[in-house]
C-alpha cells in the first residue's frame, strides 16, 4: 500500500531494557493491525478511542483504569514505549487496550467506517527545525483523515508544547471541514504527561485543542 506523506517520526531503536525486550516478546496478546481486528475488539466494550504516540504509556493507562468499558488502542512506533506499556498492561491486570506497532495513518487507512468515539494526541513530535516541520504529523490531510474515523460528535484531542506547531494545528482546524471547537473533553482527567512536565519546567505552554466532529 502506497501512501502520500512523509514519515512524522524517525524510527529508531533507542535505549531499551531487558525488561521491555521481554515483555514486547508477548506483543502479539495486544496487537491490532487493521480495522477488524479493532471491530471484532470492540464488540466488548461500550465505546472505542485511540492514542497516537503514548510514549511509555502513563496517560492511557491512567485512563484505561478509570474507563474499563472503553477499549483503548495505543499507537506508537518506539519498541522502549511498547515494552513499558504491555509491562503496565500487566502490573494492572488491564483488559481493555490494544497496541499498534507503526505509523498509525497505515492503521486509519484501514479504518471502513467510523469506530471511535475520541481519538488523543499528546505532544507529538514537534520537529523543531523550520525545514522539517512538513513531517508533522498533524496537518490539513491527517485532521481529514481522522475525521473519517470518528463517530459523530467524537472528539479530537491535541496537545501540543510548542507554539509554533500549536500556530499550524490553529490554521489546519480554521481550514478544516467538519469539526467544531468544543468544551465537552473526552475525559475528565489527563495526566501530566512526563514530556509535558518537562515543559512545564522549561516554562513552555501546554497549548490543547478539543475538537467534535459534526
Amino acid at each position: 500500500m502506497h501512501f502520500n506523506y512523509l514519515p512524522s517520526f524517525v524510527k529508531r531503536r533507542g535505549r531499551i531494557t531487558k525488561k521491555q525486550i521481554e515483555n514486547i516478546e508477548e506483543l502479539n496478546k495486544f496487537s491490532v493491525s487493521d480495522f477488524n481486528d479493532i471491530k471484532n475488539i470492540s464488540n466488548d466494550f461500550k465505546s472505542s478511542t485511540i492514542e497516537i504516540g503514548f510514549g511509555d504509556g502513563e496517560n492511557i493507562i491512567s485512563i484505561a483504569k478509570e474507563n474499563p468499558e472503553t477499549l483503548f488502542v495505543g499507537s506508537e512506533v518506539y519498541l522502549s514505549g511498547i515494552g513499558s506499556l504491555i509491562g503496565k498492561i500487566k502490573e494492572n491486570n488491564l483488559s481493555n487496550i490494544r497496541i499498534h506497532n507503526g505509523d498509525v495513518r497505515e492503521l486509519l487507512e484501514t479504518i471502513k467506517a467510523p469506530i471511535f468515539e475520541s481519538m488523543l494526541i499528546i505532544c507529538p513530535d514537534p520537529w523543531q527545525k523550520a525545514k522539517h516541520h512538513k513531517r508533522r504529523l498533524i496537518n490539513l490531510d491527517f485532521l481529514a483523515l481522522a475525521r473519517s474515523t470518528l463517530k459523530k460528535g467524537g472528539n479530537l484531542y491535541i496537545a501540543t508544547d510548542w507554539d509554533d506547531y500549536a500556530d499550524g494545528i490553529s490554521e489546519a482546524v480554521r481550514v478544516a471541514e467538519g469539526y467544531i471547537s468544543s468544551e465537552d473533553y473526552p475525559f475528565n482527567n489527563f495526566p501530566v504527561t512526563r514530556f509535558q512536565a518537562r515543559a512545564i519546567r522549561e516554562g513552555r505552554d501546554i497549548h490543547k485543542f478539543n475538537l467534535k466532529k459534526i
